[in-house]
């Protein structure tokens, strides 16, 4: 490494050749990333996407997306939040084995987490007896229905949130919750008044990031729910089974646009809001006692 750094500090034209070959690496790296986006919308025309939206498949397909998007984001809240804040708050033997095992299905290839969610929830699966007793008023029989989409992404998208969330509450300073407690708050208003809004600005990435990879989800979803149109057929089965059929590539590639559209929507939205958190100016426990968030 010495002598290759004291050859291209020696030789001009060396130096020259490194900084293009840089320039090229970035160049052709952006290209590699940016052009299949750009070709989504080059390949046809803005008025002829814009047509296909109003597709009844592209409808039925958002609206199946979008419906159980909102409900897995809201499941994925109310049950990552508390494991979040225990796996951050609480250190015991196995802990990182514990957090290693949350983390998988991030890794894990997505037919493999559709065929553990069917031997897991499956009507002959570990617990698919035990769903089947349940009332029918009570939406949890994973039958290749939308509870069976909300269980895919719940699975792959939940431990999104739930790594950013540790990482969220264990930058929150112990000396604030101490501060809390010592004024006389209770364990649960401390968590809601002072912890929970500490973490808000990591909470809201991750929950940003586990919505933006539910959107996408396909292969847990068609190997635990099918592609049923108008039932369980969300925007990436639509776009798979649209372009299987053969037909022309009108409606897969609106529904593309679509997608390219909404996560570019959340990402920006992730970025605002990072930015926001940076300038917002962060309360001390003096101001929080200040504006009753700890009781005496």
């Amino acid at each position: 490494m010495q002598a290759f750094l004291a050859l291209e500090s020696r030789y001009p034209a060396v130096r020259a050749l490194l900084a293009a070959l840089f320039f090229l690496a970035i160049v052709f790296a952006f290209g590699f990333m940016l052009l299949p986006v750009v070709g989504i919308f080059v390949h046809s025309p803005p008025g002829k996407l814009l047509h296909q939206v109003t597709n009844p498949v592209v409808v039925k397909a958002l609206v199946i997306s979008l419906k159980t998007s909102l409900i897995s984001q809201v499941a994925i809240l109310i049950l990552g939040t508390p494991t979040a804040y225990f796996l951050a708050s609480r250190h015991f033997p196995g802990r990182s084995f514990v957090i290693t095992l949350v983390e998988l299905p991030i890794v894990l290839p997505p037919a493999v987490a559709g065929l553990g969610l069917i031997v897991a929830f499956g009507r002959f699966g570990l617990l698919g007896s035990t769903l089947e007793w349940l009332p029918g008023w009570i939406p949890l029989h994973p039958n290749f229905n939308q509870t069976a989409v909300i269980f895919a992404v719940v699975l792959v998208a939940g431990p999104f949130y739930i790594r950013q969330g540790i990482a969220a509450f264990e930058t929150v300073e112990p000396n604030m919750i101490a501060a809390s407690r010592t004024l006389g708050a209770g364990p649960m208003r401390t968590f809601f008044k002072v912890t929970l809004p500490l973490a808000r600005a990591g909470l809201s990435a991750g929950l940003a990031l586990s919505l933006a990879r539910g959107l996408g989800e396909f292969g847990a979803t068609i190997m635990f729910a099918g592609s049923l149109p108008g039932k369980t057929e969300t925007l990436p089965l639509a776009v798979y089974t649209v372009f299987e059929s053969g037909g022309n590539l009108d409606i897969p590639l609106t529904i593309s646009a679509l997608l390219v559209v909404l996560s570019l929507a959340i990402l920006l939205t992730l970025k605002v809001g990072v930015l926001w958190s940076r300038w917002r100016p962060r309360p001390g426990v003096a101001v929080m006692a200040t504006e009753g968030v700890v009781a005496r």
